[in-house]
């Protein structure tokens, strides 16, 4: 199995076929996608609505098919204040068509009660339509750590319901490559691969979330984290730079340079080059 996938704000916006041919050209079996481009577009791509665009959909899924690609997980499924999750019912079925193989979500809702409430809800609602659903902390959500992350998936109470790893707030959250090993592995749904200063760089959160690092290029201990992950866990390489998008830095160099680092990681924390034969990323 290909354990690389690449995370749909590393692309900043690039349409969904083109992202599509751009992990198959780069040897990545996975895509994680959104069903519309985001607010960081700064190459200029052309708008795009995978909800309601149905050509696109189709060709995206010829796209997918053709090239050997599969969309790992799909992004936008947030609790909000004031939201109703069950909102959401037909997006999730157009992920569903899509192939779609599991979905993520976050809380931005400072109720953590009615949180764990809508998450439950969601990861019903997915699972009626063969998705299995991921939760994600971060220091700047109202799942802020590991422990809370366990804690939402201890109430929810759902083995289709599990953690979504992302490198950088994992570590940002105060929690070590040890903290992951002493886990049930089996409640690791997937990971997002990125790095960065273990301290906060920007005034806000999101400023470094938006402006990572290439893998191995920072200061998270990512060889350790990557040993102790279950082998079979997809690995999203989630590394938006927009400082070097701004500067021009084309969107397939910048996935270039993330593939063949997280390949050499994934070699030397014994975790394999990625799985399956991969092209050319010299």
């Amino acid at each position: 199995m290909d354990r690389l996938g690449i995370e749909h704000q590393t692309v900043f916006g690039l349409p969904p076929v083109e992202f599509v041919n751009l992990a198959a050209d780069l040897g990545c079996g996975h895509i994680a996608v959104a069903l519309t481009g985001g607010p960081y577009n700064p190459h200029g791509y052309e708008a795009y609505s995978l909800r309601d665009d149905a050509a696109l959909r189709r060709r995206t899924a010829a796209a997918l098919r053709d090239r050997g690609v599969s969309i790992s997980l799909g992004e936008g499924f947030n609790v909000r204040p004031g939201s109703d999750i069950r909102s959401a019912a037909a997006d999730l079925d157009t992920m569903a068509g899509l192939g779609v193989t599991r979905i993520n979500t976050v809380s931005l809702d400072p109720d953590l009660g009615r949180s764990l409430d809508e998450f439950g809800l969601l990861a019903e609602m997915a699972g009626a339509r063969g998705m299995e659903t991921t939760v994600e902390f971060a220091p700047s959500l109202t799942i802020t750590d590991l422990d809370a992350a366990l804690a939402a998936v201890r109430h929810v109470a759902r083995p289709d319901f599990r953690l979504l790893i992302d490198t950088m707030h994992l570590v940002r959250a105060g929690s070590t490559a040890a903290d992951l090993a002493a886990i049930d592995p089996a409640l690791i749904g997937y990971v997002q691969l990125s790095d960065n200063t273990v301290r906060q760089r920007g005034s806000v959160y999101r400023e470094d979330s938006i402006d990572r690092m290439v893998p191995g290029e920072g200061e998270l201990p990512l060889r350790e984290i990557l040993s102790v992950l279950p082998p079979d866990v997809v690995i999203g390489l989630e590394v938006p730079m927009l400082s070097r998008a701004q500067a021009g830095e084309p969107t397939e160099e910048r996935a270039r340079r993330c593939v063949r680092a997280a390949r050499e990681l994934l070699a030397l924390s014994g975790g394999g080059g990625g799985g399956a034969a991969e092209a050319d990323v010299t």
